[in-house]
This record gives structure tokens, sequence and C-alpha cells, in this order.
């Protein structure tokens, strides 16, 4: 059982994918009588584009084989969605996830055994999983992890294959104390060069065309795209011209969502993410987020990270038809009847208001066609 759970839960390793190649299942398979592994990757997909992880929301609702198998299926709705920013997304969070659970095991690997009963895996597996030449500094690498702190020598070419000088200038060569071929770096950021390398990992070969290897299975999963593929085309509706934050004419839905979450209650995950998606599009940050919703901060900005990049806003909120979907269209009014999304409802509002208006006003959607 002990393998299992390990294959489970760092599905990218290479005895992982062995194991799934070895257990000659098939895909179309599982998808047609709806097995489980298809719920758990439509999650897997879902918290990775709205909240940043892979890990299930009730962790034990899956068992070690329906986890494994989710990853394979994940990844062809990603191809599926055909979308860059999906797969960048994705990749990024299958990463995060898996460096929170090294650091995990690593903490806890205070024996230093390697016995077959352990599902964790320590960082000298990690390092030789990805070919990452790393040496720690002076003490044992068991002394010092205990302690969390310490420093390493990479090779040089590890450094230059997994670091970003857009990480910062402390991540330039020019910074660094190199000698004998390697580079100097402190535990923390030797997680980082880790958790780079499962990314670029996730990322290879995604996305692949799945309807031309196999496009039953690309129909079969169809049912199941569909709930995904809304955070993408949940409805574009204008943003300029939004520059005031107003909450009394915030639309009804998101009202009663940050109504909810100051009152303490822990929303689902498509409800925190239109929730998070409508204020970062009106300009809010995770600093103003928190405060004006009542969430934990690094959480709130860890979301917002993932809905912006450096362009900008780059998943919309909602549309009001997802947000019926979702069980979060709540407490319509007449302004509700004449549009199709929440961002058009608040700009709607704000020209009312601004206009003076009391009575029927024209959509945003509307005056933005003309």
């Amino acid at each position: 059982m002990s393998r299992e759970v390990r294959h489970a839960r760092y599905p990218f390793f290479s005895a992982a994918r062995e194991a799934v190649r070895a257990a000659d299942l098939s895909l179309f398979g599982l998808v047609d009588r709806d097995a489980p592994a298809v719920e758990r990757a439509r999650e897997r997909v879902e918290r990775a584009l709205t909240a940043g992880t892979t890990a299930p929301e009730e962790p034990d609702r899956w068992d070690p084989t329906d986890d494994l198998l989710s990853y394979p299926i994940a990844r062809i709705l990603v191809s599926l969605l055909d979308d860059g920013t999906a797969v960048k997304k994705y990749a990024a969070a299958e990463a995060a996830t898996a460096a929170d659970r090294f650091e995990a095991d690593f903490g806890s690997d205070d024996d230093g055994l390697r016995s077959v009963e352990r599902v964790g895996v320590t960082r000298e597996e990690v390092l030789d999983e990805f070919g990452i030449d790393a040496e720690p500094e002076l003490e044992s690498e068991r002394r010092r992890a205990s302690r969390g702190r310490g420093w390493y020598r990479v090779a040089l070419e590890t450094y230059l294959t997994y670091s970003d000088p857009d990480w910062g200038d402390d991540w330039r060569l020019v910074n660094r104390e190199v000698a004998a071929g390697r580079v100097r770096i402190e535990q923390a950021e030797l997680g980082r060069l880790v958790e780079e390398a499962v990314r670029r990992r996730v990322a290879e070969g995604l996305p692949f065309d799945v309807r031309e290897r196999n496009p039953d299975l690309a129909d079969a999963l169809e049912p199941t795209l569909a709930s995904v593929r809304q955070l993408l085309t949940a409805g574009h509706a204008p943003t300029s011209g939004v520059g005031v934050v107003e909450p009394s004419l915030f639309p009804p839905c998101v009202k009663a969502l940050l109504e909810r979450s100051r009152g303490g209650e822990r929303l689902s995950p498509e409800s925190r993410f239109a929730l998070t998606a409508f204020l970062v599009a009106i300009g809010l940050d995770g600093e103003t987020i928190a405060s004006v919703a009542g969430v934990d901060e690094e959480a709130a900005t860890t979301q917002v990270e993932f809905l912006r990049d450096r362009e900008g806003v780059q998943y919309p909120s909602p549309s009001c038809a997802t947000m019926q979907a979702y069980g979060d269209c709540v407490n319509r009014d007449d302004r509700c009847e004449r549009i199709t999304h929440p961002l058009s409802y608040y700009k709607t509002a704000i020209e009312a208001n601004d206009a003076g208006a009391a009575g029927p006003v024209e959509t945003a959607e509307a005056s933005d066609e003309r």
C-alpha cells in the first residue's frame, strides 16, 4: 500500500508513470463507466485553475488508485482546453502541491530510514529523480533539515538549468558565490529549483492533440470538460471604465458571497473563485480582498496571482449563467433581468449612480455594442 500512496502523491515520478503503463488500463473505459478517477481529474484541474493547488478538497474521499489515475486524465482535460495559460497554471499548481508535500516528507524523515513502509520521500530521492546535483554543505542533510535551514552546493549546470533571473536579482549568477563548478544556495532555494523541475516535467508534452490520437476519448470526456471550460469561457464583460470600488453597488450575488465569507463560512472552490475573480476584475489586490472578504491574506494573494499575469486579468469572472450553475445567483433584482454578467451589472449600477438615474438604465453590454 505504501508504494501506491507514494505514486498517488507524486504521479509525475518515473515509477508512478511506469505503474500506470504496467496496469494497462483503458482510459476510455474509465471515462465510459464514469470511474471516480474521472471526477478526481476534473477536481484536479479546476482547483489548479482557481486555487493554485491540485490537492483534493476532501483528501479521504479518494483512494490512492483513483488519485493516481486522475493524473493522466487531468492531462487530457488540460490538453482538450487548448489554452496556453491553462497549461501554465496547471503545471505550476502540480509543482506547488508537490513542493508542499516534499517539505512535509522531509520534515517527518527523522530517522533517515528507507523503510518499504514509508510513503514519503527523502530529499536525496527527489534530487535523484530529477537529476539535480546538490550536496549539503558542512553538516549532514538530516541534521540541517531538522532545523529547517542550511546551505547546499549545486552544480553550475543544474543551477543554470532550473533557475530564472526573473525570480529576482538574488538569483543572478553574478550575485552568487561560485566555487569549483558549484553554486552556493540555501535549502529553501534548493526547494524552489526542485519545484521548477517538477513544473517542467508536468508541462512537458502539454497540450497534445487528444482528438487526433483518440477522438472517442475526447468525445467521452466532453461532459466533464464542460464544467472546466466554464472557467475559461465564463463570459467577457467589459471592464473599462470600472475604476470605482463601491460595495453598495455590487450585484446581489457578489454581495451574498461577501456576506457569507465575512461571516466565516468556508465557500466552495467555485464560489471562492467567483468572488475573487470579480474583485480582481475591478482592480482589488490580495491585501484588499482579504480585508473586504474577511479571508486569509496569503491565500487571497495566491489566488490573485493565479488570476492575473503581467498583462492583467487572465481569467474572467463567471457569467450570470455560470453563477446560476454554481448556485450563487441569489436575490435577483430588476437589473439582473437585463444583464448577463455581474461585471455588466456593476458597471451599469455605477453609471446609474453617477447620473443620478432612478429609472431603467441601458445595460453596459448594449452600450458597448454601439
